[in-house]
């Protein structure tokens, strides 16, 4: 199918596909429709950023537009189960989106703000209605909802679900459901444990996979820098002084990581805000608001936004910590690169994050270009002048009665008053400013060390 009118829209659909300014359907578009019309149950596999949403959205407004029953109170029609509040909220706008001048109701329910005004929305009945599984369920626990009118099932991004914990939740809420419906499940990675819920819970499945499970999105250009862990933040603030980091998204496995970036940021003079599962739903409606419009140029947030946020134009992600789960770090990289266009992502690895490292290559198949820090890096706290010195490779060791650079010799063993027993740090003169985690390392092994067996590539000046 190379246009949307192929597949028989509606004419109120193709109008707000063509107000959307949507012209061709992308591959799991062009796929999926055809099937999930038909009335078959489906098990989508695809990369974030590919258009899923418009895959199983497109051919439920169909379906409920052709049904000339009304939605009984307290009911609805179709159920889409999302991960993530933030992707809940995308999906409901897209269903807003897509209906045009149909007469189909949507709503959204999540946690994080009060339950009675999603209550009275319930109570009239809706159409469609876009869930988080725990606010799905405290609904029904207090009777404003009812499941056994569902015509169509949709798990949306499966696999985050699984690593969220909702698994109980989804069999309780399965439970719930009439036998006799259509089941859909979109997913960007296929675990084992997809398969199996794949089996369980659809029936006689089509299965379309446009992209091989956990590819990389081919359109970023991906690099890894090693960093010690106490100097991130520096370098950080450092690069995204350079006007190229248009809008930026930064990750952090933890909240208060995120928070702790953010202060630094904010103390460098660099605009930044947090979105994490700490901070109230105002709170995450308003950063990702700003991110969206442009007023605030960096977002700094968990993996908890590594799905559901569709923003277009993200120049750079920025994988201030690399994630323990390796799926989540290609789910990460494709918030840039979206609808065609190029992106960037960079990682800063320490020394103990090495082991994520090689669990991200070994699941990419793909690996990452180590680079030194940018030669646009500018320590003015490390020269009086203000210029970034120039990168060299750190000075050998010398035999311990050997002059360093930059010192004196002097007999060893040294004297106990020379130092009372401490150790000197800096030096003298001419020795180098520069951080000795920024200067340039030695070719053939990214650590400069012949113990180290990793199979990175060697660093580029």
């Amino acid at each position: 199918m190379s246009n949307f009118s192929d597949f028989g829209l509606l004419p109120p659909i193709l109008d707000a596909l063509a107000a959307e300014g949507y012209d061709n359907p992308t591959p799991i578009q062009s796929q999926a429709i055809p099937q999930v019309l038909a009335g078959r149950d489906l098990c989508g596999i695809a990369q974030t950023g590919t258009g899923k949403t418009a895959a199983f959205a497109l051919p439920i407004l169909q379906r409920l537009a052709g049904e000339t029953t009304r939605t009984p109170r307290g009911t609805c029609r179709a159920l889409v189960l999302s991960p993530t509040r933030e992707l809940a909220s995308q999906i409901a706008q897209s269903f807003r989106s897509y209906r045009g001048r149909l007469p189909l109701s949507t709503a959204v329910v999540f946690g994080g703000v009060p339950l009675g005004p999603q209550q009275r929305q319930l109570a009239a009945g809706v159409d469609i209605l876009v869930a988080t599984p725990g606010r799905l369920l405290d609904l029904i626990d207090r009777r404003a909802l009812e499941l056994s009118g569902i015509r169509v099932l949709v798990l949306d991004e499966a696999d985050r679900m699984l690593d969220l914990g909702f698994i109980h939740a989804l069999k309780r809420i399965v439970r719930l459901l009439p036998k006799q419906r259509q089941t859909l499940l979109f997913s960007a990675t296929m675990p084992k444990t997809i398969a199996a819920l794949s089996e369980e819970y659809l029936t006689d499945p089509v299965k379309v996979v446009v992209t091989p499970p956990a590819t990389t999105v081919e359109r970023v250009d991906q690099t890894v820098t090693f960093v010690p862990a106490e100097r991130k933040r520096e370098l950080l603030a450092t690069i995204l002084r350079d006007p190229d980091f248009a809008r930026v998204l930064v990750f952090t496995r933890t909240k208060h990581g995120a928070d702790r970036v953010v202060r630094h940021l904010s103390q460098a003079g660099i605009d930044s805000a947090a979105i994490h599962g700490n901070k109230s739903q105002p709170q995450r409606e308003r950063a990702l608001a700003g991110f969206r419009a442009g007023h605030t140029r960096v977002l700094v947030a968990t993996d908890i936004a590594s799905r559901g946020i569709d923003v277009e134009g993200v120049s750079h992600v920025v994988n201030f910590e690399l994630p323990n789960v390796p799926e989540d770090y290609v789910h990460r990289i494709g918030r840039t690169a979206r609808a065609g266009a190029a992106g960037n992502a960079i990682s800063f690895c320490s020394d103990e994050e090495r082991p994520y490292l090689r669990d991200i290559e070994k699941l990419t198949r793909l690996p990452l270009t180590v680079t030194a820090a940018p030669s646009a890096m500018r320590l003015a706290s490390h020269t009086a002048s203000g210029r970034a010195p120039e990168y060299s490779a750190p000075p050998r060791r010398t035999a311990p009665n050997q002059a360093r650079p930059g010192r004196q010799a002097r007999p060893n063993p040294r004297p106990k008053h020379a130092s009372n027993g401490k150790r000197r740090h800096g030096a003298a003169a001419g020795a180098d400013p520069l951080p000795a985690f920024l200067r340039h390392r030695p070719q053939g092994n990214p650590r400069g060390n012949p113990q180290d067996k990793s199979t990175l590539q060697p660093v580029r000046s």
